[in-house]
């Protein structure tokens, strides 16, 4: 009888491993059935407790691993994902089975819990180190929340088990999230020069991630170098040429864009990025007319299509082509089906080509979606530019009553035209206005409390962000908008209030950089710059800008972490033109300058 429990225990296992979910649960309880059958125990000797000398059950679907499986698959049936999650967890710890930490994985997807996902794909990869997907989801978790280094440590894992990594193309969105180059190209050379290379293919693509990190830098002659290294490597890969032909129009280079364009288009005929860097280095060489052909050989192609048209109008536009993209536009004006993005389009192109009526019709033809509110502003200041500022309030005020849905944004809207005007006392007027009307509508509120802080009104600010939190007291932005000030304003008296609002602002948005920002100079204000420095960390990494680099720089500073402070300084110095935080910053810790060369 023990033996034949056993070997039941053991079919289950082997099932769970290969069962798919729908048919998971009708096993499990067939053998809560068949194992109570079959391991009934003969009558009891009164008093005797037979199980005192069983040794402990560490394999195997015992009672405790069976009735968790039961619990998760149930939860996952009953839209519990959480629940779910946790269950095939504990069972995958128990177990050590990566089919379990996988189905844990699949069920966290659903869970709406990016921390839960995570520990779910992390636990699925310890137990299954050879399959490459735990490693695909982490790195996109890890990029999701700006956190590039880690998400560069899973690509180049999966480039060192000879999958693609696609480094080039993490570097790039790191790029344009504003990720800070220096620290993912000491990882990458460090994998370019370590003792166990990356295989050839991984290392083409971390040259081409490398290229595009310097230039990010400014560092032509290094990305010049990193590219020489990828096609040595990698010559026919599209994605070296895609990048080379990208560099080389970021720097001027249009001659050696063109031809890079050319020789990807020869290896790939029919990747339309291709054909739209060759548009992009025509025009730079003023060659309107082959970026054209280009276009329509494009356009004729996929026959046509609409979305096609509004993407390459989009770069004419961008490109300062507005004829061009008018052309493309004109055969899309007569149909029914035509976007809003397709009438703010045509807009732009009549507006750019100097045909005011015309675009003014075609931005009243923007009904909705996220056009909207660039179309009404684009209207109307095309209209204040022609020297007609009453008509341009009376487009928005009639935009107002057409679309009622938006009548906050547009009444905010005309209040910034005001403020660009210095028109501050009607801008006043209309928010007041607003306000009157819709003393729900919190997002007036808290516009007029930025606007006040804007002018050094604090006292202003605090009144209407206090009247936001007593109608929304969970509204994140004003939470942390009034707990940051009053923290960084050294308001006497408040900064134990800050650190209260600003922990719950933190406690509703977690994974939001301004809210992390902020709860980290709160409690360097209250000179805890060690709990401050970890927040401040991850905040850079999802927001870098020149206001948090300046916080953790001050931090670091305050830490005895001088040397790193000045080369995140040094960073930010470089980047903008414009650093108002840091002239700040340096303004309070000279010592904190970059050195000057020689010194």
């Amino acid at each position: 009888m023990p033996l034949r429990a056993t070997a039941i225990r053991a079919t289950l296992t082997r099932a769970l491993q290969a069962t798919p979910a729908a048919s998971l649960l009708p096993l499990l309880a067939a053998g809560v059935l068949l194992g109570g059958c079959q391991t009934a125990p003969p009558a009891e000797t009164p008093g005797e407790d037979i199980l005192a000398s069983a040794p402990p059950i560490t394999r195997g679907l015992d009672a405790k691993g069976l009735g968790t499986l039961l619990t998760a698959e149930m939860a996952g049936q009953r839209g519990r994902y959480r629940d779910a999650t946790q269950g095939y967890l504990d069972a995958a710890e128990r177990y050590a089975d990566p089919a379990l930490a996988e189905r844990a994985t699949f069920a966290a997807r659903f869970s709406e819990s990016t921390s839960l996902l995570q520990t779910a794909a992390a636990r699925w990869q310890a137990l299954d180190p050879s399959s490459t997907t735990p490693g695909r989801l982490l790195s996109a978790l890890a990029a999701e929340q700006g956190d590039w280094d880690g998400a560069l440590e899973q690509r180049l894992a999966l480039a060192a088990q000879g999958d693609e990594a696609r480094l080039a193309a993490l570097a790039g969105q790191a790029i344009a999230e504003g990720a800070p180059p220096a620290p993912l190209l000491d990882r990458l050379d460090a994998a370019l020069n370590a003792a166990d290379p990356l295989p050839e293919a991984g290392r083409g693509d971390a040259h081409l991630a490398a290229a595009l990190l310097e230039k990010a830098r400014d560092n032509a002659p290094a990305a010049r170098a990193h590219l020489t290294s990828a096609r040595a490597l990698i010559a026919d890969a599209p994605a070296l040429w895609r990048t080379q032909a990208q560099l080389a129009l970021d720097s001027g280079d249009y001659r050696d864009a063109r031809k890079a364009a050319q020789k990807g288009l020869e290896l790939a005929p029919e990747d339309a990025r291709f054909t739209l860097l060759l548009v992009q280095a025509d025009i730079r060489l003023g060659n309107v007319a082959a970026a054209e052909k280009h276009t329509g050989d494009l356009l004729e192609r996929h026959q046509g299509g609409r979305d096609l048209r509004l993407a390459l109008a989009r770069l004419y536009l961008d490109e300062e082509q507005p004829a061009a993209a008018r052309r493309l536009l004109k055969p899309l004006a007569g149909r029914d089906d035509l976007s809003a993005a397709g009438y703010f389009l045509l807009g732009k192109a009549d507006e750019a080509t100097g045909d005011t009526d015309s675009a003014l019709l075609y931005y009243r033809q923007v009904t909705g979606g996220e056009e909207l509110l660039p179309a009404s502003a684009s209207g109307a200041r095309m209209l204040i530019d022609a020297g007609q500022p009453a008509d341009a309030r009376t487009f928005l005020k009639n935009q107002r009553r057409r679309f009622s849905e938006r009548y906050s944004d547009l009444l905010m809207l005309e209040a910034s035209l005001l403020d660009e005007l210095g028109q501050k006392a009607e801008a006043d007027a209309l928010l007041t206005q607003g306000i009157e009307r819709s003393p729900d509508a919190t997002e007036l509120l808290y516009h007029r409390a930025m606007r006040a802080w804007q002018d050094g009104d604090l006292a202003g600010m605090e009144r209407d962000l206090q009247q936001v939190l007593k109608q929304e007291p969970d509204n994140v932005m004003a939470l942390n908008a009034l707990g940051y000030t009053w923290a960084d304003e050294q308001v006497p008296d408040r900064l134990d209030d800050a650190r209260r609002l600003v922990e719950r602002a933190h406690e509703l948005a977690p994974d939001n950089p301004a809210v992390q920002d902020s709860l980290g100079w709160v409690y360097f204000r209250q000179g805890q710059p060690d709990k401050a420095l970890p927040l401040l960390e991850r905040a850079r990494k999802r927001m870098p800008d020149g206001e948090v680099t300046a916080h953790l720089a001050e931090v670091l500073h305050a830490l005895g972490k001088t040397d790193r402070a000045r080369r995140l300084v040094s960073e930010a110095l470089a980047r903008r033109d414009e650093h108002p935080a840091i002239d700040d910053l340096l303004s309070r810790h000279p010592e904190l300058a970059p050195a000057s060369p020689g010194e």
